[in-house]
């Protein structure tokens, strides 16, 4: 038990220095340095130099408890710029994803619906480019022809930068989760915010890790971009703050849009994997319409024996999850919400 205690405590330390102190000592490194310099020295290393020398020669920070409390106030700002940080990533994931954005405060909403309008103007546009050439590229293999799919690959690009399905976000990143939703819906009549509680729940353990790791990946961007908008205050003291804060900026962006693509990759993956088997488990596979078993001989009744493979019953393999699928598990799973009270006389 101890060795477990010490072990737990060790990657607790860990995580704790790489995700607050490191990055909080950096930003406490720019502040300083913001101080002691400003505009006027901005990159002048024998200035920042002197000037530290000449604050360590100070009495109070030359003695041991002076540099013991120095020491602790370094270790609490960075991590308390560490919490900033990663509640501000909050925010700004909340605000990428724009999952709720029709609540927002007004302010805010109205660019946000004149931004998911552009955005479906843009791929209406691209999708009818799209669906064009691949109508054509069908007719042409009906009649035995088979073209160059540049100009095809090329036009869903185009759609797919814009959203994999229509738009109803007010970001890229936001589209692309929801893009899992609306393509079960469309493809497997599932609504998956109605079967994931318990899909995830019969998920293996490998997938479940790689899911997790994921969205915490997505998290870590948005914490990225929130650092940016820390440093870029202090650019009102020192400009080269500006340049660090731009950095961060596009680095979060590009790894939260990494980030999106992958976790709904493995969102839509895991549906498709296994909700046949939430379905089988559930009972509802036998309330499915399918063809008639042939009259086979009698069976005598013994003991139940468990399967198995959960995923082969009756061994004819996997269930799939089709849209007769999905409906009976949206169906089944749905809680609809309580009726009003009665009006009163």
């Amino acid at each position: 038990m101890g060795g477990l205690l010490s072990e737990l405590g060790k990657k607790l330390a860990e995580r704790w220095l790489s995700l607050l102190v490191l990055p909080g000592a950096l930003y406490l490194a720019v502040l300083g340095t913001a101080a002691l310099l400003g505009h006027g020295h901005a990159v002048d290393p024998h200035q920042l130099t002197e000037r530290i020398s000449a604050a360590a020669e100070a009495r109070a920070v030359g003695t041991f408890g002076g540099q013991v409390v120095v020491l602790g106030a370094v270790l609490a700002g960075s991590a308390g710029a560490g919490l900033a940080a990663q509640a501000l990533g909050s925010l700004v994931e909340r605000i990428c994803l724009g999952a709720g954005w029709r609540a927002w405060p007004r302010p805010l909403r109205a660019p946000a619906r004149l931004r998911v309008e552009r955005r479906r103007q843009r791929w209406t546009t691209a999708a009818q480019g799209y669906h064009r050439l691949l109508t054509e590229a069908r007719r042409a293999r009906g009649r035995g022809e088979r073209g160059d799919p540049t100009a095809r690959w090329a036009a869903h690009l185009a759609m797919t930068r814009v959203a994999a399905e229509l738009p109803d976000r007010p970001t890229w990143s936001g589209d692309r989760i929801h893009s899992v939703s609306a393509r079960l819906e469309r493809v497997h009549r599932l609504d998956l915010a109605t079967v994931w509680p318990y899909l995830w729940l019969i998920l293996p353990e490998p997938t479940r890790a790689e899911i997790s790791a994921a969205r915490q990946s997505l998290y870590r961007g948005s914490t990225l971009t929130a650092w940016a908008l820390l440093y870029l205050p202090v650019a009102g003291r020192w400009w080269p703050a500006a340049l660090i804060s731009l950095t961060l900026a596009l680095a979060g962006r590009s790894r939260t849009r990494a980030a999106a693509d992958n976790y709904a990759l493995l969102l839509e993956a895991a549906a498709r994997l296994h909700g046949g088997e939430l379905a089988l488990r559930l009972g509802l596979t036998s309330a499915l319409p399918g063809p008639a078993a042939p009259p086979g001989p009698a069976v005598l009744p013994g003991p139940a024996c468990p399967p198995d493979d959960a995923d082969d019953v009756d061994g004819t393999g996997p269930t799939p999850l089709t849209p007769d699928v999905g409906d009976a598990l949206t169906r089944a799973l749905y809680v609809p919400p309580p009726a009003p009270p009665p009006a009163a006389d």
